[in-house]
Parts: structure tokens; sequence; C-alpha cells
């Protein structure tokens, strides 16, 4: 269920609800996840995804490779918040009138 735009209420910063539907497919690596987003810089991209590590809702693993590789995943309690964001989007499409 794919739903990140129009909602009448945010989940955690603007990007959040997109970088939850980037990474529900599994593991990414940053330039994997940001070609998903078009329009979010890389700085705005990486400053959401060290809130979101900071939460507990994202893990992050360094590889210790040249050049280094670095991918992100949903923990389980990240996985819990994009079943609350499915919620939230079937309570928007059941409820909002779109024009």
């Amino acid at each position: 269920m794919r739903c990140t735009h129009d909602l009448p209420y945010q989940i955690g910063g603007r990007w959040t609800a997109h970088v939850l539907r980037g990474l529900e497919g599994g593991r990414l690596r940053f330039g994997e996840l940001r070609s998903g987003m078009p329009g979010v810089t890389a700085k705005v991209l990486a400053e959401t995804l060290r809130t979101m590590e900071r939460e507990g809702t994202v893990s992050r693993e360094v590889f210790e490779e040249n050049p280094p590789r670095v991918e992100y995943e949903l923990t389980e309690q990240g996985r819990k918040v994009l079943g609350l964001l499915d919620l939230c989007c079937g309570w928007a499409r059941e409820n909002l009138v779109v024009t």
C-alpha cells in the first residue's frame, strides 16, 4: 500500500515516510534510496537517515571496503512504524475527499 503524499498529518520529518517506503523492500545503499526520491537533496536525506537511526527506526551498516559501502535497512521498530503508515494511508483513502 503506497501512500506518502497528501496526508493531513506527518510521521517524522518531511522525508521520513519516503524513507520508510523506500526501505520496506529491504536493504539499500544511499544512492539507491535517493534515486527513488527525486525531490530530496543528498544533505536532507542524510539528515533524515541520521535522525531515523538515532530514533531506532533505521539501521546503518558500514562495510570496510574501498570505497566504503554503507547500507540502510528498517529495524523491527521501523517495520512497526511502516505498519502505522499503512493504517494512516488506508484511513486517508477512505475518509479524505480528493479534489
